[in-house]
């Protein structure tokens, strides 16, 4: 006879099985052996990571039409190619991604440039590394909630390296690759409870969604959204170091 004991053991037993599968997931969902093993640019700029994640993915289209996806991406601008689901659940204040290339939009990336991942005074990246059209790297410390650092002592580097190999027949593979170091302990713990299980949907999603939009070849329009003011981003940059 089942018992209600024995039921809560089989439930706790399957949540940590899920768990652990979205762990494994979140770390390699996508990506093969060898991605995973490669040395990529952006690897030393975080030493020891607690965190690293690999997915990746065979696009229909070359690198040269891939790449301006990649150069548009950012809050309010392109998006991050995320579900719209996901964009409308976690991000309300973000704005949809887009699904055409906006010719306002598309940047000539450069190092130190900013990619926002949030408003002014939140969350964004910097280009650490850019070789049109084969690499992008991104790195960031702003992306622990605000007044943490000062009020908690939190602390993260964390890099985007996206890099794009090409393939027989007009295909290209999106490798992505993700590394973070956190302090103090009570903040990797969380990191790694929630952010790396949650790649499973936010870096396979937003892959799966640049796929569909570049092998789509739609042509480019203008969305009405307004150019980076990367200022203001910079600015909250040199007060923090001030």
């Amino acid at each position: 006879m089942i018992t209600v004991l024995d039921r809560l053991v089989g439930a706790g037993a399957a949540l940590l099985a899920a768990g652990a599968a979205l762990q494994v997931l979140g770390r390699r969902a996508g990506s093969t052996a060898e991605e995973r093993a490669a040395r990529l640019p952006g690897d030393d700029l975080v030493v020891h990571p607690q965190m690293v994640m690999d997915h990746a993915i065979t696009v229909a289209a070359d690198r040269e039409e891939v790449w301006p996806w990649l150069t548009q991406m950012g809050w309010h601008l392109g998006g991050w190619y995320t579900p719209t689901w996901v964009d409308r659940l976690l991000f309300p204040d973000s704005w949809a991604s887009l699904d055409r290339l906006d010719p306002r939009l598309v940047r000539d990336l450069q190092v130190g440039d900013v990619v926002p991942d949030g408003r002014p005074g939140t969350a964004h990246f910097r280009v650490a590394q850019v070789e049109p059209p084969e690499l992008l790297v991104l790195g960031s410390v702003t992306h622990v909630p605000p007044g943490w650092a000062v009020r908690r002592g939190a602390h993260i580097t964390w890099t985007w390296t996206i890099h794009l190999t090409a393939l027989p027949g007009r295909a290209t593979r999106v490798h992505l690759r993700v590394r973070g170091r956190t302090s103090p302990g009570w903040l990797t713990a969380l990191y790694v409870a929630t952010i790396v299980p949650s790649d499973v949907v936010m870096s396979r999603g937003m892959l799966h969604g640049l796929k569909a939009r570049a092998g789509a070849r739609r042509a480019p329009r203008e969305s009405g959204r307004a150019p980076l003011d990367q200022e203001l981003y910079l600015e909250r940059d040199r007060r923090a170091r001030a």
